[in-house]
């Protein structure tokens, strides 16, 4: 399972929000949640898969801890968005703006040309 997968279902959300705190055994995970401990030892089983979680046996106990590195596909995509917005200067969309009122206003302009003698505007490419 991808890490974009696992973060998709809200139950295994609050699993990693718990583990960001530091490790916990299932029992004490589950009691965060109204779902039965099997349910969330599955949850905890895909986070593994993901490779957003670590497991470590201790005796009869599983802990759980959150793999930070596993979450490097999706920072990196967080990063990538958030970066997307900066290549385009603030500017530029100031000038998209007043372009489109340009255009809307000489359309306008053509429209009531045309109406006001009769004949369809011809369209310009």
């Amino acid at each position: 399972m991808d890490p974009f997968t696992a973060l998709a279902d809200p139950i295994r959300r609050d699993l990693l929000r718990a583990l960001a705190s530091g490790p916990a055994r299932v029992v004490d995970l589950a009691a965060r949640h109204p779902i039965s401990r099997p349910a969330v030892s599955k949850h905890l089983r895909l986070l593994t898969e993901a490779g957003l979680t670590t497991v470590e046996d201790h005796g009869r106990e599983r802990h759980y801890a959150l793999a930070r590195p596993g979450l490097a596909p999706v920072r990196a995509l967080l990063d990538e968005l958030a970066g997307c917005r900066s290549l385009i200067p603030e500017s530029a969309f100031d000038a998209l703006e007043l372009e489109v009122r340009r255009t809307v206003h000489d359309r306008r302009a053509g429209a009531d040309a045309a109406s006001s003698t009769g004949r369809p505007q011809e369209e310009s490419a």
